[in-house]
């Protein structure tokens, strides 16, 4: 292959045009990409553009995918090692292309040796700025916020890294239609106060604080993943959470057992196979700490409780939950939204919500956001 002799190498760390996109440690030496949907965004006037990528794992391989003018043009896995992927070549030099290059599945809890880091790319051409985006959504939640199932036939049943997307999904959607600039923490499985197998270490409010403190392991710890996040450097307009699935599947779900303690949890069914109500209010509680902890680091936003994709058995815990901190703090900046449910037409591989799902999500989210916002800005 004869390279391209106008091609020139920059390190992140000397791109005064770079826009990054999700929570990191800000060390653009590389720079290291924990979440879904997380990016780096780029407006290049040039014919040729390379990336160079490092990536390791021990089970899950990172996948990216390569977004040209708000389209998806390129999505493949990662093998281990360091090297260059070509993003683009042989377009025209003279016009302006916003490409973003973004970490298509979620941090990987389950595998201390999965890392995504970008450390430069090379262009024959010039970066000119990127355009601020007028609103800042954050996006919490599960296997659906993870894009779970938006890839792949429905028969799938496989639980690899393949069948996730930060592109096929109600957030990229809802962002994108709202123009807004986007976030996303999520983990499959996890829950408000437990996992969908009862583990109660597997929730997210526990680790909310921290750059991405889902991940295990010394290798996570060196890249900065424990440590504590800067939320004054972000602050979103909205905050979206879809959690409470994974709770509702722990009381259908054997009891899990603490190999350190020895100690059991399980949240129970009542014999006519209702929920044990001092579960349920266990469940209720965990919701409202984690909207007194949202409000502590998110000052102005709307949050807004989304859920409904996978049915909504939580969801009149989920409404008192919400009614009760707001009655308790006079915080009026919270509510409630359904989202369609998923039917046997929309439904994706892993019984997942799949594409079709996600694009009527995010068509309903949109619209309620957009009110929100529009009420914000009057204020």
């Amino acid at each position: 292959m004869i390279e391209n002799e106008d091609l020139k190498v920059y390190p992140l760390s000397d791109i005064k045009n770079l826009k990054v996109h999700g929570r990191t440690t800000g060390d653009l030496s590389p720079l290291t990409l924990f979440w879904t949907g997380s990016a780096i965004e780029l407006n290049v006037k040039g014919s040729e553009l390379w990336i160079e990528i490092e990536a390791d794992y021990n089970i899950y391989e990172p996948w990216i995918s390569i977004v040209i003018n708000s389209v998806p043009v390129s999505r493949q896995m990662l093998t281990a090692g360091r090297y260059w992927v070509c993003v683009f070549r042989g377009m025209n030099e003279n016009v302006i292309k916003n490409v973003r290059i973004l970490k298509d599945m979620q941090a990987m809890s389950e595998d201390p040796g999965c890392s995504l880091q970008f450390h430069a790319v090379k262009v024959a051409g010039e970066f000119v700025p990127v355009e601020e985006q007028p609103y800042k959504f954050e996006f919490i939640g599960d296997s659906i916020t993870s894009g779970e199932g938006t890839v792949g036939a429905k028969a799938e049943e496989d639980w690899i890294p393949m069948w996730f997307s930060a592109i096929n999904n109600y957030c990229t959607m809802t962002a994108e239609s709202l123009n807004a600039e986007y976030r996303i923490i999520s983990q499959s499985g996890w829950g408000v106060l437990t996992s969908w197998d009862n583990n109660p270490h597997a929730n997210i409010p526990e680790y909310y604080a921290q750059v991405c403190g889902l991940l295990t392991g010394e290798k996570n710890e060196a890249l900065g993943a424990f440590e504590e996040y800067h939320f004054d450097s972000w602050q979103p307009d909205v905050v979206v959470v879809n959690l409470g699935t994974n709770d509702g599947g722990a009381f259908h779900s054997p009891e899990w057992r603490d190999e350190v303690t020895g100690e059991t949890y399980k949240q129970r069914l009542n014999e006519d196979g209702t929920f044990n109500e001092e579960d349920l209010i266990t469940f209720e509680e965990a919701a409202q700490n984690f909207l007194i902890k949202l409000r502590k680091y998110n000052k102005k936003a709307h949050i807004v409780w989304a859920y409904g994709m996978l049915g909504i058995p939580m969801m009149p815990a989920i409404y008192r939950a919400v009614d009760m901190y707001s009655k308790q703090t006079g915080d009026k900046k919270v509510s409630v939204f359904q989202i369609p449910n998923t039917t046997d037409e929309t439904v994706g591989s892993r019984s997942h919500p799949g594409f079709l799902a996600h694009q009527k999500a995010a068509q309903e989210l949109s619209g309620y956001l957009k009110d929100i916002l529009t009420i914000k800005e009057l204020e």
